[in-house]
């Protein structure tokens, strides 16, 4: 049967894109995640969803030789599907060096092991962040793109170049998706976005926070030129974002692709700010969100928001 690996299988994102393979497809699916920040119980639950069970593989993608090993016992990989990477802004801030060294040295080696054991497609989860702040929105794949403004997103920058000249040697097919920001969780609820360590991303502290679980959250700067002073994103769903996925993998399968390289945004193309993000969620919710408004954190640009109609 052919298989298709999915790495940081046990994440946010790599966990819904699994359910949505097997719902609409025939593959076996292959995980490998580390656990960094994620969780085995996870598994648990893809099978309680799916009714099938995933096979998860405990290997530092920076380990050049148990990579190598774990491709000598699985010859049936037709396409890999990268997630794994750390990818908080702030930590990235604190600690560039770790940020560096696993998001590039662990594409470096999966692009090698699928190069050496003929893998033809490879999809690469990018990030908005690559734009940097511009200076006119929406953005599409052709905005010009601005100075990086976090190391976080510097390697996605890094890494989107590395494999645009790789491409152009290799035997393989890539397909680059830069994602927004995704929310949101399987309609089952069972599987969502609920990180090991301290969440970075807006939704989970607004429900958290709302739960009790924290006791107020920090809203980062109310004077950006935007409509209320706080930052712009653009929110799409996971499952919407697990599609895309999907997709992607049949238009390299059934080789739809005129390049070497294919590049898309993923986003709502709607911009929502914190604060309004913050007044929907107590709206619909009938919860009051306890937040206090602080300075500006590193990193952060005012607002950004996609143009999605290549990938529509």
């Amino acid at each position: 049967m052919k298989s298709i690996l999915v790495t940081g299988g046990c994440g946010y994102i790599g966990s819904q894109t699994i359910i949505e393979i097997l719902k609409s497809t025939d593959y076996q699916v292959i995980s490998i995640d580390n656990y960094v920040n994620s969780s085995e119980q996870t598994l648990h639950r893809i099978k309680e969803i799916t009714g099938k069970s995933i096979k998860n593989h405990c290997i530092d993608l920076c380990n050049l030789e148990t990579l190598r090993d774990f491709f000598k016992t699985h010859n049936s990989i037709v396409g890999v599907i990268h997630f794994a990477a750390l990818k908080s802004v702030p930590q990235s801030v604190n600690d560039p060096i770790r940020y560096y060294k696993n998001n590039l040295e662990s594409l470096l080696n999966i692009i090698k092991c699928s190069e050496e054991n003929n893998v033809e497609n490879f999809i690469f989860s990018s990030s908005c962040s690559v734009y940097g702040d511009v200076s006119s929105l929406p953005v599409t794949e052709e905005t010009s793109l601005s100075p990086t403004l976090s190391p976080y997103a510097h390697t996605k920058l890094i890494a989107e170049q590395m494999i645009m000249f790789i491409s152009e040697k290799s035997k393989m097919n890539f397909v680059l998706l830069r994602y927004f920001n995704p929310v949101g969780a399987d309609p089952s609820g069972l599987i969502g976005e609920l990180p090991s360590d301290i969440p970075n991303n807006l939704v989970p502290v607004i429900c958290q926070t709302a739960a009790g679980e924290r006791a107020k959250m920090y809203v980062f700067g109310n004077t950006y030129p935007t409509r209320d002073g706080s930052c712009i994103r653009d929110y799409v769903h996971v499952v919407d974002i697990a599609l895309a996925h999907v997709a992607s993998l049949n238009f390299l399968v059934q080789k739809k692709n005129k390049e070497k390289y294919s590049l898309f945004n993923l986003g709502s193309g709607d911009g929502v700010s914190v604060l309004e993000a913050i007044q929907t969620f107590e709206k619909v919710s009938g919860v009051k969100v306890n937040y206090e408004i602080v300075p500006k954190r590193e990193g952060d640009v005012a607002a950004i928001y996609s143009d999605s109609t290549k990938a529509k």
